[in-house]
This record gives C-alpha cells, sequence and structure tokens, in this order.
C-alpha cells in the first residue's frame, strides 16, 4: 500500500516538474525509481510531462525524457496530438528539433482534426519551424487537410511569409501549386474572397500560377468571379484592377470567347448564301446590332468602372458642398445695414453674417443657382449610394437609374458654374456672357435632351419586352389551367363510353 501511494506521489511530482521544468527534481525521481517515465503509459492522464514541457518550451526537461524514454515522442493526448504538435504550434524551434532528431517519423502523425504539425506550424506562420519540419520529412508539404493544401492554409490565416517559404520549398511543383479545397477553389480564388491584397499579388506573380489564372472552381467561378459575388468595399477595386491586369476574366467571358466547333462553323450561312439586302436594310442591320451589344455589354462596362463613378461622384459631390457653402462673393461677416456696405442693404433689409452677399443683390440668379447647385449635391449623392449598396451592376433597372443619377449630377452642374460665372460677373461685362452663356445652355439642354430620350426609350424597350414576357408566362399558365378543367370534366364521361 505504501509503495503504491509513493508511485503516485512521484507521478504527481512528476507532473509538477514538467509545468516548472525542474531537470533536477525529474532526475532525482528518475534515481528512486528507473521505471517512473514507463509506467506513464498506465495513468488516467491523456497528457503526458513531455506534452506539458513541449507546449511550455522546457528544452533540457524535453531532453532528459527523451533520453530516457524515446517512445513519448509518439505519444497522444485526447485530441491525438503529439509534442510535436504543440511545440511547432507553439513556436519553440530548438525544442522542435530536439523532437525531429528523436523520431522524424511523427511528422506525419495526424491528431484527431486530421492536422499534421506543419498544419499547425503554417496556420501560426512559424516560418522557422516550417523549414525545419519540411526538410525532416519532404513528403509532408503534400499532405492535405480535409481537401486544403498547406498552401490554403496560409493564405486563409493571412501569413504571407510562411507561403513564400512553402512556395520555394515547393520547387515550383505545379501540381501542388496550382492545388484545390474541397470546394475547387485554388490559393487564387481563396485570396480574393478573403480580400488579402498583397497574398493576390504574390500569388499572380508566380509563373506556374500566372498559367492558369482563369481556373475555375466546382460551380464554374474565376477569381473574379468569386470577387464580384462577394461584398463590395474599397479594396474590391484595387484587387478587381490586379486582377484585371493579370489577364483574369469572367467565367461568362471566357465562354464567350471560346472557339467554334467545325460543326458549327459549317452550320453557319456563308456570304454567298445570305440574301441580297438592301442598303437600307444592311445600314439598320449594322445600328441595331450596335444598340444590342452597347444595351447588353452595358452592365459589364458599369461593373468594371464602379470605383471610377465612385470617384467622380464624390469629386462632384464635394464641388456642390463646396459651392453651397462658400458662394460666389462670399458671405457677410457681421450683421450691418449700411448701404455703403452693399446696394441692397438698408434699415428695413439688414444683411445677417453669414449669409450670401450677392443673395440681396440677384436673389432671383441666386435661387437659380442654390436650386441647379443642390439638385447636382443630391444627384451625386445618390450614385455614391447605389455604388456603396454592393449591389452587382447586372441589373437593367438599376443601372437605368445609376445612369439617369449621373446624366442629372453633370448636367446641373454645368448649369451651377454659368449661374455662379453670371453672379460674378461685372454689369459691363454681363450683357456678353450672358448672350454666351445662354447659347452654351442651349446646347447643353439639347445634349441632355437627347440622352435622356434615348434612356427613356431603353427603359421603355426594356419594360414592354419583360411585360410581354409576364404575358406569354401568364397565357401558358391560362391554357395549362383550361386543358386541366376540360380533362377533370371529361374524364369520367369518356370512361363510361370506353367501358
Amino acid at each position: 500500500m505504501d509503495r503504491r501511494q509513493d508511485e503516485e506521489e512521484n507521478m504527481v511530482t512528476v507532473y509538477e516538474a514538467s509545468l516548472n521544468g525542474c531537470v533536477i527534481t525529474l532526475n532525482g525521481l528518475i534515481q528512486r525509481d528507473p521505471l517512473l517515465l514507463n509506467k506513464i503509459s498506465l495513468t488516467s492522464l491523456s497528457d503526458t510531462p513531455l506534452h506539458i514541457a513541449a507546449l511550455l518550451g522546457h528544452l533540457q526537461f524535453c531532453k532528459v525524457l527523451v533520453n530516457k524514454n524515446p517512445k513519448l515522442v509518439e505519444e497522444v493526448d485526447s485530441r491525438g496530438r503529439t509534442p510535436l504538435h504543440l511545440a511547432s504550434a507553439a513556436g519553440h524551434i530548438d525544442l522542435v528539433k530536439a523532437l525531429l532528431q528523436a523520431n522524424a517519423n511523427v511528422c506525419l502523425a495526424r491528431d484527431q482534426d486530421g492536422r499534421i504539425p506543419l498544419h499547425l506550424a503554417s496556420m501560426r506562420g512559424r516560418i522557422d519551424i516550417i523549414e525545419e519540419l519540411i526538410n525532416a520529412r519532404p513528403e509532408s508539404i503534400q499532405v492535405n487537410l480535409e481537401g486544403d493544401s498547406v498552401l490554403h492554409l496560409c493564405v486563409q490565416y493571412n501569413h504571407l511569409h510562411a507561403l513564400k517559404l512553402l512556395v520555394v520549398l515547393a520547387k515550383c511543383e505545379e501540381f501542388f501549386l496550382s492545388s484545390e479545397d474541397h470546394d475547387g477553389n485554388s490559393i487564387l480564388h481563396l485570396a480574393v474572397m478573403l480580400k488579402q491584397t498583397k497574398a493576390v499579388k504574390y500569388i499572380l506573380s508566380i509563373p506556374e500560377i500566372k498559367t492558369k489564372v482563369n481556373a475555375r472552381n466546382k460551380i464554374g467561378y474565376t477569381a473574379l468571379d468569386v470577387l464580384e459575388v462577394s461584398p463590395r468595399d474599397f479594396k474590391s477595386f484595387e484587387i478587381q484592377n490586379i486582377l484585371k491586369e493579370a489577364g483574369v476574366r469572367r467565367s461568362t467571358d471566357l465562354n464567350s470567347s471560346l472557339p467554334m466547333t467545325p460543326s458549327a462553323l459549317e452550320a453557319q450561312p456563308t456570304q454567298s448564301k445570305r440574301p441580297t439586302q438592301s442598303r437600307f436594310r444592311r445600314w439598320w442591320g449594322k445600328v441595331r446590332s450596335f444598340l444590342v451589344k452597347h444595351w447588353n455589354h452595358q452592365g459589364n462596362w458599369m461593373e468594371e468602372t464602379r470605383g471610377t463613378l465612385m470617384v467622380v461622384a464624390t469629386v462632384m459631390a464635394t464641388m456642390a458642398f463646396q459651392a453651397g457653402i462658400s458662394p460666389p462673393g462670399g458671405v457677410w461677416q457681421q450683421d450691418t445695414s449700411d448701404p455703403m456696405a452693399g446696394s441692397q442693404c438698408s434699415k428695413d433689409v439688414i444683411c445677417e453674417a453669414g449669409t450670401a452677399v450677392l443673395s440681396y443683390a440677384y436673389s432671383s440668379t441666386y435661387l437659380l443657382f442654390l436650386y441647379f447647385n443642390t439638385t447636382s449635391f443630391f444627384a451625386s449623392l445618390c450614385v455614391i449610394l447605389l455604388v456603396i449598396t454592393g449591389y452587382p451592376l447586372r441589373s437593367k433597372f438599376f443601372i437605368w437609374l445609376l445612369t439617369l443619377a449621373m446624366i442629372i449630377s453633370v448636367a446641373f452642374m454645368t448649369l451651377t458654374y454659368i449661374y455662379a460665372v453670371i453672379l460674378v460677373t461685372p454689369d459691363h461685362l454681363i450683357d456678353k456672357v450672358s448672350s454666351l452663356a445662354l447659347k452654351l445652355v442651349y446646347i447643353w439642354v439639347g445634349m441632355v435632351l437627347i440622352a435622356g430620350v434615348i434612356h427613356i426609350i431603353r427603359l421603355l424597350y426594356w419594360m414592354v419586352k419583360k411585360f410581354i414576357h409576364l404575358i406569354r408566362i401568364l397565357y401558358s399558365m391560362v391554357k395549362k389551367l383550361r386543358n386541366f378543367i376540360r380533362k377533370s370534366t371529361r374524364g369520367p364521361a369518356e370512361d363510361t363510353t370506353n367501358v
């Protein structure tokens, strides 16, 4: 009974010594009981003293344990982790070297989540440990975690330096660099999805990946498609430009640019088989094809220039805001009723501090200036709001609203400028400026009306198409319902006749 109690006390002392890393206590216990470390596997505890010491980084303590009982390196805890797993995750490089010298095969041991020590080191960005583990067992770099390669883990946990090291250690093996996870995503897909700008730039600089930048995942998305379906922010615009400069395209663009098969080429009518057309029909056909092409590709153009639209709208809103709070001619610095300060001031009309100086002398012109400037300001804000919502610019109605807001903003900003110039022009030049401004206004209004009419016709054309499509669907449903009613009413009578 006393011997069993002594063994239990010694075991408790070993675990306490592993927490403190006390080598003297460990050597004293081993001298007292040489089989003490061999009895550790008989305890109910899942963690061995080597697990604890490896996690805490007690190098000398671990060396004594490994020298006395090398099999402790292979022991696993309740989650299937070896001491090398813990030391790799904690970043104890000297301890990792000691464990690898004892048994390098532990590099390939998986825990209950399927992770080997290299996975944990990559998830923590332990560069020096990654290099030691791969040098000990080069094949460990090929071990995947639920479909994710070690490269995917570096991107997922945002460790770019670890990613660069692994790419170098992979020795440019194309099949490894272009590996895919369980969803078919390459490391480029994942970096774009997580909006890691530096990682995207580096990945696109790898020659083995640059040749496959338009690779698709299991749902058929390229990296550019993944970016467009993710939430939009300012990083998205930067990454979008990087991808396009590297030649990354949308899956729809790749489909449309596929070469035609010989059978498809044979099915196309040759130039000699086409009926002769009148000059007007040929001209109209070219115009119509141009308009249809412009309409179909307008969504792509809007999507590609989303960042530019954001910048333009922001600049115009800033200009309008500045013109509103700092009007032409400035503002009164203090209240005054002295006619000498301005012909518009009098005892009955007090020029109040902070109000526009020219609003008293040219009230009608100033009101027009204010109306136009305010309209341009709110139209620009509408553009900014539509862009930052992150809604994909594919809906024709959404594009119509955005284009209309831009037309209004630009048109009224021009009118604001013209009336601001009229306000600050001296009286002896006002006639000449007014006549020139009036001509420019007519020209500008004409251009805006043309653009507006085309825009409205485009909307009406789209609405008519949608309405016709809806009528066809309703007609088809009514027709099916009518046939169903006829069959249900005639069914019993026909059955009786047949009998």
